[in-house]
């Protein structure tokens, strides 16, 4: 099978997070719904990017979304790591990689290849997620795994769909908000 793409029909996945029971993919869809793909909470450059969403989360709701983080990590690695922060969205918890392999989200080949050519866009990135504090934590999941982003419509249709072919390759807060 081919990579999902707009138009697609979202799988209706069992989810959960760190806080709430098992749930499919069809009871938390409202209004647009953001599944933003990233690998785990301790890469300091994904912790950055939860940050980020956080902070502009209400233009989100504005904009009739919700956002779904989807991690490699457990349950217990987000509570730790966010023991701290009130978020105002949820972080999947796909530490058996169903969410990953489901929607076709592989790794890189190599370290290398997950770092890619965006070497500046990641630097620049890695400097700010220093600059707001987060150091590396555990590793976890596949270290390789490159992240993805779905938007997907409340009937379960997918409107966007980008599979990373680098880690830097991601669109930004800002760019998503425009896309919906």
């Amino acid at each position: 099978m081919e990579r999902y793409k707009a138009g697609d029909v979202f799988p209706d996945l069992a989810v959960r997070t760190a806080y709430e029971p098992e749930r499919s993919v069809k009871e938390i869809l409202r209004g647009t719904t953001v599944f933003w793909v990233l690998r785990y909470i301790g890469c300091p450059v994904c912790r950055l990017d939860v940050a980020l969403i956080a902070e502009r989360y209400e233009s989100f709701r504005e904009k009739g979304s919700q956002v779904f983080v989807v991690m490699q990590s457990d349950k217990e690695h987000i509570k730790e790591a966010m023991k701290d922060v009130k978020l105002p969205f949820e972080i999947i918890c796909d530490d058996d990689m169903r969410f990953y392999d489901t929607l076709m989200i592989r790794p890189a080949e190599s370290m290398d290849r997950l770092a890619g050519s965006m070497l500046e866009k990641l630097h620049a990135k890695g400097d700010m997620a220093g600059r707001y504090g987060f150091a590396h934590g555990d590793y976890e999941g596949n270290e390789q795994q490159l992240p993805a982003l779905f938007i997907v419509d409340e009937s379960g249709i997918i409107t966007y769909a980008h599979y990373a072919e680098e880690l830097a390759d991601m669109p930004g807060v800002e760019e998503v908000l425009d896309l919906l």
